[in-house]
């Protein structure tokens, strides 16, 4: 097949994004909220979320609250404007608002107030909760729990009642699970008069670090930044092997770093090219995955990696941009991974690119909207300069705006600038009452001392071998992160298994990412991919078939953990130039490697012997020992070598 396709009219890009809305609706519950009948409930909305961001941006200074008022007034309004906007079951109105949901959101809003109230009394009280207390505590987090239900499904309701009830009954099990058990009081009045349980470290970030960045992505998009980044994606890659992929690719890695939502990218940049691979011809279920894999890979690409990043700030007490940098180089790794498998496919199949002249030109999309990667260069500068995070977003949000208006095509009105505060709002959302959520379960791992258990428990099946141990983290992330998002997989995942890498000299910091990586990746991991599920939707493809062949796309996701624990210099950590360029070069020959193994293909068909021996040599050049890596480069280049061979000597007979 060596034809070249048009880009879809606009008629066809309107149906495609009608399509991707549906089917966003139907796997991101954060796109299922109320569309209004009566106006002054929009209106309503509106005001609230507008003033919330704007409280956020105004604390980003000077925080007018102590931290326990602050972090109670974000949950609360995050609460109240969740039962407002979501429906609590799939049969109720979405035009409507009930009475229950009302009743519910005015009570989200006493949960802060009372705390506010109270302050005084409750600091007095130095920990020893009234029977208010105890009757406020529970209201709030059955509050929490119903509004992370209606926002990221029953998974993360369900467990932290598990844990919750695992506090109570601790005298009452056997063997190391067993402890001295907490009241109902006391498990209650630590969830919600410290900042341990709902208002922890997760809350703390959500309220001063996440929202910021998400409502800077919500005004990036509103200035047509997705629209530059498609269009300098075509103009890139388009006309190049397969190159509606990689137009894919590009596009969802930037759209996925901004947004932090792998879902919601796969739907934005799917709509696009999904339909253009498939023209090219890319198979459906291949063409899905491509755009699955590229969108979760968001989140593990600096500048802003989602959301989860500033949480693991926050954590280690590192600044972020040293996050940031760490993440850098597996992020690269992890793409040209996807990229090599793209072109290998389209290079096997002889699949084409987009047709030249239909493309648009790198000058005349520089010229139309590239002022807007000024905010994000910005961005970078001032994190590299040592400015907080939180003052940084209010400057680029500021900035953006400014910038935006150099051109026409970008500038925002009023109206443009309060829906973007309000985008933003709503986007952050599910994000900040997940670490709410996830807050009563770390609470528990720390009343009870779970989190050092359940260690224990991965470095006994780890069997003192650092592989092993290595092994069954990426099992528990992946399992958790099946049925729970990114952010609360990682926070839990890392306080289970960080402690136990840590005692075989493992630096935190890549402890940390190396959990928050299959976290991210089991979006892509059947049976429950939503992300890999979502392409499908708008392929048409078998959603269970296009999760797996995310999952081969992802390899180097899978792998690159394993080579920055063992190459320490991948993340840049206290390491020369040297160690860092042949750990990369390393990791680059690996993931060639495994990469061709994968497809089949490498300049022409691999049997299966050969593919044996190139992912044996890839995986050799994961470890650090010479003498393996050694022998993982000769059978590389060994493999590499006949099969350029094999490729002139077909070539020959055909002449």
């Amino acid at each position: 097949m060596s034809t070249q396709v048009q880009l879809p009219n606009e008629e066809e890009i309107r149906n495609n994004e009608s399509k991707a809305q549906a089917i966003l609706q139907e796997y991101d519950k954060e796109a299922g909220y109320r569309v209004f009948s009566k106006k002054w409930l929009t209106v309503l909305v509106s005001v609230i979320a507008v003033a919330f961001a704007l409280y956020h941006m105004y604390a980003a200074y000077a925080i007018p609250f102590v931290t326990l008022k602050h972090r109670s007034l974000h949950v609360a309004i995050v609460l109240c404007l969740i039962f407002v906007l979501y429906p609590g079951w799939k049969r109720a109105s979405r035009k409507t608002l009930s009475l229950l949901d009302g009743l519910l959101a005015v009570l989200s809003l006493g949960t802060a107030g009372y705390i506010f109230v109270y302050y005084m009394d409750i600091v007095n009280r130095g920990g020893i909760p009234s029977s208010l207390d105890v009757i406020f505590a529970t209201i709030t987090c059955l509050l929490v729990l119903e509004a992370s239900r209606r926002v990221a499904g029953w998974e993360l309701t369900a467990m932290a009642a598990v844990f919750v009830a695992y506090a109570y009954v601790g005298p009452y099990l056997p063997g190391d699970f067993g402890h001295r058990g907490y009241t109902f009081s006391d498990i209650a009045n630590y969830m919600y008069v410290t900042t341990e349980g709902i208002f922890g470290d997760a809350t703390a970030v959500s309220a001063s670090f996440i929202i910021l960045f998400i409502i800077f992505g919500a005004f990036l998009s509103k200035s047509g930044m997705g629209t530059l980044f498609n269009d300098l994606s075509l103009s890139l890659a388009g006309s190049s092997k397969g190159g509606p992929a990689k137009v894919g690719v590009i596009a969802s890695a930037v759209h996925g770093s901004i947004n932090g939502s792998a879902v919601a990218s796969v739907v934005t940049t799917g709509s696009f090219t999904i339909p253009m691979m498939k023209r090219v011809g890319y198979k459906p279920e291949f063409a899905a995955a491509v755009e699955a894999t590229a969108a979760v890979g968001g989140q593990i690409l600096p500048p802003i990696m989602g959301a989860a990043a500033f949480i693991m700030a926050e954590t280690l007490g590192v600044p972020y941009i040293t996050i940031a940098i760490a993440a850098l180089i597996p992020a690269i790794m992890y793409y040209f991974g996807l990229l090599v498998q793209v072109h290998l496919r389209a290079d096997r199949d002889d699949l084409q690119g987009l047709s030249k002249h239909e493309l648009p030109r790198v000058k005349e999309v520089m010229r139309e909207r590239g002022h807007l990667l000024l905010p994000l260069i910005l961005l970078v500068v001032l994190l590299m300069m040592g400015y907080t995070p939180t003052l940084v977003a209010v400057i680029t949000i500021i900035a953006t705006i400014i910038i935006a208006a150099l051109r026409p095509s970008s500038r925002m009105n009023l109206r443009d600038v309060l829906q973007a505060l309000e985008n933003g709002v709503r986007d952050a959302l599910g994000v900040a009452v997940a670490c709410a959520a996830v807050g009563i379960t770390v609470g528990v791992f720390s009343l009870t001392g779970l989190g050092l258990k359940l260690a224990n428990i991965i470095l006994m099946m780890g069997s003192g071998s650092l592989f092993m141990t290595l092994f069954f983290t990426m099992i528990a992330s992946i399992i958790l992160g099946l049925g729970l998002p990114s952010i609360p997989c990682y926070i839990i995942t890392a306080t289970m298994a960080a402690p136990a890498l840590s005692s075989y000299g493992i630096d935190p910091l890549a402890s940390h990412l190396f959990v928050f990586y299959f976290g991210a990746i089991a979006n892509l991991t059947p049976p429950i991919a939503l992300a890999a599920f979502a392409g499908a939707g708008i392929a048409g493809s078998d959603p269970q078939r296009t999760g797996w062949i995310s999952c081969k796309l992802a390899l180097a996701g899978f792998i690159v953990p394993f080579i920055f624990i063992y190459k320490p210099a991948m993340l840049i950590l206290n390491s020369g130039i040297t160690d860092i360029v042949f750990a990369t070069v390393a990791t680059v020959l690996a993931v060639i490697a495994l990469a061709a193994a994968t497809e089949g293909f490498l300049f022409t068909k691999i049997n299966w012997l050969m593919r044996a021996v190139m992912i044996v040599g890839g995986v050799l050049l994961i470890f650090p020992e010479m003498y393996l890596m050694g022998v993982g480069l000769v059978l590389m280049i060994a493999a590499g070598v006949m099969q350029y061979v094999k490729k002139r000597s077909v070539r020959t007979i055909q002449v």
